[in-house]
């Protein structure tokens, strides 16, 4: 009869109480684990209890400052996300053999190319392929593909993941804006600026302030793009935006050509998995050559009326 509970204990445990273990050694607590999951508190605090009795051994330490895992629940941790894993991929490769573009599919962007650029672009393809249903994630923060936090990634980046394919559709061109009536009395550097801040990803952008005025110059930094180009508009002071941006708000000019040090890759990413997908592969065909039609603006190729260098001295 002993040699029977391994066997009685096994049979107790089910997915969802890796998942549990998983989720609570993650979050380091039950309030925020039940959450994650979208189950109520009592649930996920019962359903513990009944995992502990099973196995015979604590899995949790309960601390004030929450949940610390034993080796037991380290080890159904690692066994869980080892599951969750496979059932991710398995996920990715029936989708992939999908015959017509149909389903949900979720796209990640960050929101100044999805205002700046991507919105006509979704309107025209909702139309071109109505059994698709878009899920658009605005995000300034890479999201992981692998995991399925989204199928399509529309990103600017000069260093895409590995574990991604895709193709580079522009070089997204940056360059110096202030507001059409910025008074030219006073050289650029003793202008106010606006920054983008080094926490937005644009290290480069935030750079570039740095090292043309000072410190005090800088009277506001933003952690988006949309926010920059809109205090740049609203006159608080001049500032780095990309071109597909600035050239398109007409109380804005150029203070400079587009800067070199600031192009970044316009990427179209998916997971390998994914990438025969009907839906997927329908987004990125469509999704690329649309946006090849507007590589002149993304790329600062535009009229010279609609642009204003003048003197950075």
């Amino acid at each position: 009869m002993q040699g029977q509970e391994p066997d009685d204990v096994t049979a107790t445990l089910a997915w969802d109480d890796f998942r549990l273990v998983k989720a609570i050694s993650d979050q380091r607590g039950l309030t925020q684990a039940a959450e994650r999951l979208g189950i109520n508190h009592s649930t996920a605090f019962r359903r513990l209890g009944q995992i502990e009795a099973a196995l015979r051994t604590p899995l949790f330490e309960r601390h004030r400052t929450g949940y610390v895992p034993t080796p037991a629940a380290e080890e159904m941790a690692r066994i869980a996300a080892r599951m969750e894993e496979e059932v991710l991929a398995f996920t990715r490769r029936i989708e992939g053999q999908g015959l017509s573009p149909a389903g949900e599919l979720r796209i990640t962007t960050a929101a100044s190319l999805l205002n700046g650029l991507l919105t006509p672009i979704l309107a025209a393809f909702c139309a071109r392929c109505p059994e698709v249903r878009l899920d658009v994630v605005v995000s300034e923060q890479a999201l992981n593909l692998a995991k399925r936090d989204a199928d399509v990634a529309l990103r600017a980046t000069n260093d895409p993941p590995d574990t991604l394919v895709g193709r580079r559709l522009a070089t997204i061109a940056w360059a110096l804006y202030g507001r059409a009536d910025l008074d030219r009395g006073s050289p650029l550097a003793a202008q106010r600026w606006v920054s983008p801040a080094p926490r937005l990803g644009a290290a480069s952008a935030a750079r570039y302030v740095q090292e043309r005025t000072n410190p005090e110059r800088i009277v506001l930094r933003l952690d988006t793009v949309q926010g920059l180009a809109d205090a740049v508009e609203s006159g608080i002071g001049i500032g780095p935006l990309p071109c597909v941006i600035g050239d398109r708000r007409l109380g804005l000019v150029r203070l400079s050509d587009p800067e070199p040090d600031l192009a970044a890759g316009l990427w179209l990413l998916t997971h390998p998995d994914l990438r025969r997908a009907a839906r997927v592969r329908a987004f990125l065909d469509f999704v690329g050559d649309a946006i090849a039609r507007e590589r002149d603006l993304i790329e600062g190729r535009v009229p010279r009326q609609r642009t204003e260098t003048i003197s950075t001295s």
